[in-house]
């Protein structure tokens, strides 16, 4: 199987985002974007994909059976706008902010 270059690509969603996800078994869920792996084209996403992780004790850690968020592709997310607080496609400003598609509200916080 070939792996895709996404090493260049552009990506309309940042760390902090507000988004929604479209499809998969967390349908509909929303939550923040704690982390994004460009390398990978996936990104973790607060309270969503949550997976079960045996874990053996260390000095850190306590031992046991512990949840936490698991990636999810790019391409199943979308950014939930503050203003229409509603899923909604990015646009690009003259000056190179990001804009909803659907109220014309600046996501970027200046």
């Amino acid at each position: 199987m070939k792996k895709l270059d996404t090493k260049n690509q552009k990506l309309n969603i940042r760390k902090g985002d507000k988004v929604m996800v479209l499809s998969g078994k967390d349908k509909g869920k929303s939550g923040k974007i704690l982390k994004i792996s460009k390398k990978s084209g996936r990104a973790v996403v607060d309270a969503v994909n949550i997976i079960k992780k045996h874990q053996k004790p260390t000095q850190k850690f306590q031992g046991g059976i512990i949840e936490r968020p698991s990636a999810l592709h790019i391409s199943k997310l979308m950014v939930v706008c503050p203003r229409c607080n509603k899923p909604s496609r990015l646009g690009h400003d003259n000056d190179g902010s990001r804009i909803c598609k659907k109220c014309g509200e600046g996501i970027d916080k200046k």
